[in-house]
């Protein structure tokens, strides 16, 4: 009901309307004001935050225009905001005796009854009246009624609802893009397939509807399908910036990383610059290993995102993968610095340390890695490696014995049990803690095997293994 603001050239004409109206509050006016005059002056004190003027001014407005719905109305909606919900509800019965066919009037009850958390009340409200409106205002109806459903959960007739919407107007925008997230989050995609189908075949220049089809027919992982479509919305609409995206999100899918390349240049090219599609982009050229070009990418999105410590541990994976250690090092630093608690960092360092034969640095890192995720058995898996590397085989022992107290019993740790034991001349311990990995992780076997190709060689190892493979 209410305008955001003034504008510029209404504020001499609004000056003088309040000396006029000072003027008929004292009873000194020479001339009444007329209806939108006193409309305008409550207005300008309800703005202002001045609502005790706003409510004498409705009153005094009244005395001249006791029949004016308008006046009525603007005294509901003040209340409203008030959060005095009875006397808005009563404004607006009175209100209804002079213009029982009014939209705003309509609305209005049905957000107080919201305010009141009278979900059933204001959606039956809602629902009743939408009958008595057509076209444009019975669309406003069922909008507002949807949001009723959104704020009572009754998720399936938020969508019916938008349906609704979308039977009187197929190209209602706001409809359009509601129902495409809440076919996703109600599930029910095919609905949604179906509804979009029958619309594109009507109506095919909808950009909006088929977008819509595409978003549905990802949703169920036909991403080919959902390819053709989101192609149909770029040509009619060539600057439809999230058509690309999620045409981009697809081809990923699909592993097609060159057209995701494509499509995502395109998003470039017609929208603001955004960090997730530059490491979007950084993600493509890594899975096609060129790794200078997946690090250009992650290095622009982090420019625009430099808190965001994900990005720096991938360029860190794109050196690692080119055996640049100390380069990686340094990006793994930083996502460090940044994430101070993240155990994956510390083991990404250290694998780099081990690497460049630095072991005494590198098993500070995995120590850390231990101590900042003590239940996770990646992270003393890492720590056993590096201690049976380094040639620390009693440590690692001691190490193993406490991994179990935090993690419980894993196969993986009896594999490198059973190497240490075999490095320190205890074979037959050795075969006990191997037979054990055996029972409990068989496909973790590699896990042993690749610590000493040797251990192959001894015949009762080979025998063992043989006897579980026949298992």
């Amino acid at each position: 009901m209410f305008d955001d603001d003034f504008q510029e050239e209404d504020w001499r004409s609004i000056e003088e309307l309040l000396q006029r109206y000072e003027e008929v509050k004292q009873g000194n006016a020479s001339q009444i004001m007329d209806e939108e005059g006193f409309e305008r002056v409550i207005e300008y004190f309800f703005q202002n935050s001045k609502e005790d003027q706003a409510l004498l001014a409705c009153d005094i407005a009244r005395t001249y225009y006791p029949f004016s719905g308008s006046i009525l109305l603007i005294r509901a909606e003040i209340l409203t905001q008030a959060q005095k919900y009875g006397q808005a509800l009563k404004a607006l019965d009175e209100m209804e005796q002079y213009d029982n066919n009014n939209l705003d009037a309509v609305l209005l009850r049905a957000d107080i009854l919201l305010g009141q958390f009278k979900y059933d009340q204001a959606a039956l409200w809602l629902e009743q009246r939408s009958n008595d409106f057509e076209k444009k205002e019975k669309i406003e109806i069922l909008l507002e009624l949807s949001d009723v459903y959104d704020e009572s959960e009754e998720f399936d007739a938020v969508f019916e609802t938008l349906q609704r919407v979308i039977k009187i107007d197929r190209r209602n925008e706001e409809a359009l893009q509601k129902i495409c997230f809440w076919a996703e989050f109600t599930e029910r995609l095919e609905d949604s397939i179906a509804m979009h189908t029958d619309l594109t075949e009507e109506d095919p220049y909808n950009s909006l509807a088929w977008f819509n089809l595409g978003a549905a027919y990802q949703g169920m992982k036909l991403y080919e399908k959902a390819i053709d479509a989101y192609e149909y919305c770029v040509v009619i609409d060539e600057k439809f910036e999230f058509a690309y995206r999620n045409m981009a999100d697809a081809y990923m899918r699909l592993k097609w990383y060159e057209r995701a390349i494509e499509a995502l240049d395109k998003h470039l090219e017609i929208a603001k610059p955004e960090d997730v599609i530059f490491e979007a982009i950084g993600y493509c050229w890594e899975k096609r290993k060129d790794f200078s070009k997946a690090r250009h990418y992650y290095r622009q999105a982090s420019q625009l995102s430099p808190q965001d410590d994900g990005i720096f541990y991938k360029i860190g994976e794109t050196y690692t993968r080119e055996h640049q250690w100390e380069k990686a090092i340094k990006a793994y630093s930083v996502a460090l610095h940044i994430n101070k608690d993240n155990a994956s960092y510390c083991m990404a360092i250290g694998n780099c340390l081990m690497e460049m034969d630095v072991k005494s640095e590198a098993l500070v890192c995995f120590l850390n890695a231990v101590r900042l995720k003590p239940g996770n058995k990646t992270t003393w898996i890492a720590l056993m490696r590096g201690l049976y590397l380094a040639g620390y085989y009693d440590e690692g022992l001691t190490q193993i014995e406490v991994a179990k107290a935090h993690c419980g019993d894993k196969g993986d740790f009896h594999y490198y049990q059973a190497a240490m034991l075999f490095e320190l001349g205890k074979a037959k311990e050795a075969l006990l803690q191997l037979e054990k990995g055996l029972k409990l992780a068989p496909t973790k076997l590699k896990t042993f095997t690749a610590l000493n190709g040797e251990y192959l060689r001894r015949v009762p190892v080979a025998e063992l293994i043989a006897r579980y493979k026949k298992k």
